[in-house]
């Protein structure tokens, strides 16, 4: 009868093992909250083969055998936000009106700053909710400037929805939100980025070339085996991968990459490297290439 948060994650992707101490965190904080892992190889196993999952990691939130909640890939400010509300909303609170106003104080500074950038909105970045278009006008300067943030659908909270506009006496949305301060609405946004401050006040997004640096790079001490689509050396769905990791000069210490997780990635990879086919075969950081040159 109280909340339970399942982490389906793999373990050779780092930001699994990421999110995996941050639910380690969230357990000491909310210890009436029953956190669980499974690894996708043992996800694949319970549902006969057909995947749950449509990321590197997901987490699937579940109360009293409901599922109340769903987050897909690793976002730590997120999945801290989704826990603290849903695990206020599982105990009964028998505080005064003061106390709870208190408490939702709290609340809103912990969301305002789960993230160097905040962003509330109407929906989602990718599915804006608002009438007027304010909200999807936001998130399209933000992503035009390559901007990092964060963001919380004040839909999903009536009482976060409404109790940010006291909080901060701003009477509408959207609200954008850097290192806990507030910048201002869509208007304002507008005004910095004609002065050209936005980029200086904003943090900006990794770019492409840098992931996928972080990609080729993280494991330079091993094999590193990107891989069209599979999740271990022997669950994948590729003739190609399949063929590969059975190559017995193979049989050394390295590391996959399912680059079905991440089409950014998937697409940026091939120009980063000038290689347009994958498996695509990593040693130390160098491209080594792909199945036939392996062979």
């Amino acid at each position: 009868r109280s909340l339970v948060v399942v982490h389906f994650w793999a373990p050779w992707a780092p930001q699994c093992a990421q999110m995996n101490e941050v639910m380690a965190a969230l357990a000491k904080e909310h210890t009436q909250v029953t956190f669980v892992k499974v690894s996708q190889a043992a996800e694949l196993v319970l549902s006969r083969g057909e995947p749950l999952f449509q990321s590197m990691s997901q987490v699937l939130q579940m109360w009293n055998a409901q599922k109340v909640d769903r987050l897909d890939g690793a976002h730590a400010p997120e999945l801290t936000k989704k826990v603290q509300r849903h695990a206020s909303g599982s105990s009964v609170s028998a505080a005064s009106n003061d106390s709870a106003k208190e408490d939702l104080n709290v609340r809103l500074k912990k969301l305002i700053n789960a993230a160097p950038c905040m962003l509330f909105m109407k929906g989602s970045p990718k599915e804006p909710r608002c009438g007027k278009g304010f909200s999807k006008q936001m998130v399209e300067i933000l992503n035009k400037h390559g901007i990092s943030f964060s963001s919380f659908d004040i839909f999903s909270d009536e009482e976060v929805r409404q109790g940010l506009k006291t909080y901060s006496n701003w009477p509408t949305y959207p609200q954008l939100y850097v290192a806990g301060e507030l910048i201002g609405g869509v208007d304002i946004i507008k005004e910095l980025e004609a002065s050209g401050e936005l980029d200086t006040i904003c943090p900006k997004a990794q770019k492409l070339e840098d992931r996928c640096d972080v990609v080729c790079n993280y494991f330079k001490e091993t094999y590193y085996c990107l891989m069209l689509r599979g999740q271990s050396r022997k669950v994948n769905c590729c003739s190609k991968s399949n063929r590969i990791v059975q190559i017995k000069s193979l049989d050394v210490d390295y590391e996959t990459f399912d680059i079905l997780e991440d089409e950014e990635v998937r697409q940026g990879l091939k120009t980063y490297s000038n290689w347009p086919t994958y498996p695509q075969l990593y040693v130390k950081g160098e491209l080594v290439g792909g199945l036939d040159i392996v062979k």
